[in-house]
């Protein structure tokens, strides 16, 4: 299975909780749904081009003729949204946006964060849809984010938060935001880039010139250009069929 070269961008639909977003798919663009994520797209009123995962939904065991299936077995590595990330890294494709993977069991609130640092690491952009907030990592690179005008009707803070996902980040410098930063280093056990605020039409950009940061802005935004520093090598690495040799699995 190979995706059209045309496309560049992949809609990601994964199985956790939606909310009054609508999902947004541009012409060109691959939709896949993370195994349970099916459900949803069909939800929606949308079958996906391709659907990755275990099988372990009633849906999922019954695909449209139309729907590509990548089987995996339900005991591996990875979790289906990984597997689906890696999957469409593989096909080519470098920009997600990822739907149903925040709010519901923070368990896999804390995979997906993890898993979009890890698409950062290797020049990708990866971006959550959540309750009203978006939430991406960049590394080594520039987010810049075109002037805020906020939304008729909604009246909270327009926040943007930036926190430190790798050890040490360094050399982070804000601008355009209500509180200015120049050349600070963050850790990733230290909290200091909570609540800061888009001002309004003003343009901002958010970079870091080693490390990685994770960053959530609200809905409201359009979705940030990307500036990297350095060249990016490397996959996702390779679909997961098993679990590592380190795991033990208990007899049921």
């Amino acid at each position: 299975m190979t995706v059209e070269q045309t496309a560049h961008t992949a809609v990601i639909m994964a199985a956790g909780e939606y909310y009054a977003e609508p999902i947004v798919r541009h012409e060109g663009d691959v939709l896949i749904a993370a195994d349970g994520g099916l459900d949803h797209a069909r939800g929606f009123g949308l079958e996906p081009d391709y659907c990755v995962g275990d099988r372990d939904s009633s849906t999922a065991r019954a695909l449209a003729d139309t729907t590509h299936m990548v089987v995996l077995p339900p005991e591996k590595d990875d979790p289906d949204l990984l597997s689906a990330l890696k999957f469409a890294w593989s096909q080519g494709l470098r920009t997600f946006h990822i739907y149903g993977a925040l709010g519901g069991r923070i368990d896999h609130t804390i995979s997906a964060l993890q898993t979009v640092a890890l698409v950062a690491e290797h020049g990708g952009a990866a971006i959550l849809h959540g309750d009203g907030q978006m939430v991406t990592a960049i590394c080594d690179g520039m987010l810049k984010f075109s002037p805020w005008h906020a939304p008729e009707g909604r009246g909270e803070a327009p926040y943007v938060s930036v926190f430190a996902h790798s050890d040490v980040a360094r050399g982070i410098n804000e601008t355009g935001l209500k509180y200015g930063l120049d050349d600070a280093t963050m850790h990733n056990t230290n909290v200091n880039g909570l609540s800061n605020e888009f001002v309004d039409g003003q343009a901002a950009a958010i970079d870091v010139h080693d490390g990685t940061l994770i960053v959530t802005y609200p809905l409201g935004a359009a979705t940030p250009q990307r500036e990297l520093y350095r060249e990016f090598t490397g996959d996702l690495g390779e679909l997961s069929f098993e679990v590592t040799s380190a795991l033990r699995v208990s007899a049921r």
